[in-house]
């Protein structure tokens, strides 16, 4: 049988010629991040500004006028439609405010709109969160994301060096602030969906880091007096099969659950699809770079040569 090759054996791509131009590119997508997230802003979603959403199915096509026209009536601040999927199905978005913060819940907003549009729709999926609950959110989310990264850098400064673990921190970070940076620019919902998204393309990063610095340390090994730069170019060569394949078929999955997932998920689907695309070029052209940057001493290599052959009894 033949195997299924997406890259082609003993490739000899410089990756480490052309670090300079990466490290410049990544330099403006973290600097844009931040630009955006001050200027912009974010499009969040009711997990994190509080509200009440209400995705319906009507049974003629969707006439999106009328439907404004008759929650208009109802007084309950800012309403929002939205056509997804087909004409039929409609998603209501009702933000919270100080004037219905007090006087109207979640349910008492569910009940106003049923009253009003009656049983001439199918109500879907119903969702509430308060504003201090959404407030409380946006705290433990951002901890979550700094917790995971934090954790990553103790993770890779144990099993290798504290030079790698800055490496894969940096990548890490950079995958995140791309990420951002996308989510901004084009307003997407940005909820706790994204979120475990992020938390999820972090994981991934880091794998993917993982599998490039463990082959650098086989070389390390291997190779005592080969070039520093030569060295990362053949180690990301060696590995560039198993990532693009990896990235391929998880790509495909998440694809397929974009587009016929529907909208519920589909901000966490785009997410780990940008993420992936991402996070398989900081892992080759971020990590690697910052190893340049900062340099391995061959003595770093004896060491954990030493180390290998204590724990093996050899």
């Amino acid at each position: 049988m033949m195997r299924l090759k997406l890259v082609p054996e003993g490739t000899k791509i410089p990756f480490v010629k052309f670090r300079h131009i990466a490290v410049g590119f990544s330099l403006v997508i973290v600097v844009a991040a931040f630009a955006a997230m001050f200027t912009k802003g974010f499009n969040f979603g009711i997990d994190f500004k509080g509200g009440t959403v209400i995705e319906i199915a009507t049974k003629d096509v969707a006439d999106l006028t009328d439907l404004r026209t008759r929650l208009g009536k109802l007084n309950l601040g800012e309403v929002q439609l939205q056509r997804f999927g087909d004409d039929h199905n409609v998603l209501i978005r009702v933000g919270a405010t100080t004037e219905n913060a007090e006087s109207e819940t979640g349910e008492m907003i569910v009940q106003k709109v049923k009253a009003e549009l009656g049983d001439s729709v199918d109500y879907r999926r119903i969702e509430s969160v308060g504003p201090q609950v959404s407030g409380e959110l946006i705290k433990a989310a951002v901890l979550a994301v700094l917790v995971s990264v934090v954790a990553m850098f103790a993770y890779i400064w144990f099993r290798f060096e504290w030079q790698f673990g800055l490496g894969a921190v940096l990548s890490i970070v950079h995958d995140v602030m791309a990420t951002i940076l996308v989510f901004s620019l084009f307003q997407l919902e940005f909820n706790l969906t994204t979120i475990a998204a992020l938390l999820t393309i972090v994981g991934y990063s880091m794998n993917d880091t993982v599998v490039v610095f463990d082959r650098m340390r086989e070389n390390l090994r291997k190779y005592k007096k080969m070039d520093l730069g030569d060295l990362i170019d053949l180690s990301l060569n060696e590995t560039l099969s198993r990532t693009i394949m990896t990235s391929t078929t998880t790509l495909i999955a998440l694809i397929s659950l974009f587009v016929f997932g529907g909208e519920v998920i589909r901000s966490f689907t785009f997410a780990m699809i940008f993420g992936i695309l991402i996070g398989t070029y900081s892992s080759i052209y971020v990590a690697a770079p910052v190893l340049m940057a900062i340099g391995i001493t061959r003595e770093w290599g004896a060491v954990q040569l030493t180390r290998a052959k204590n724990a093996t009894g050899k």
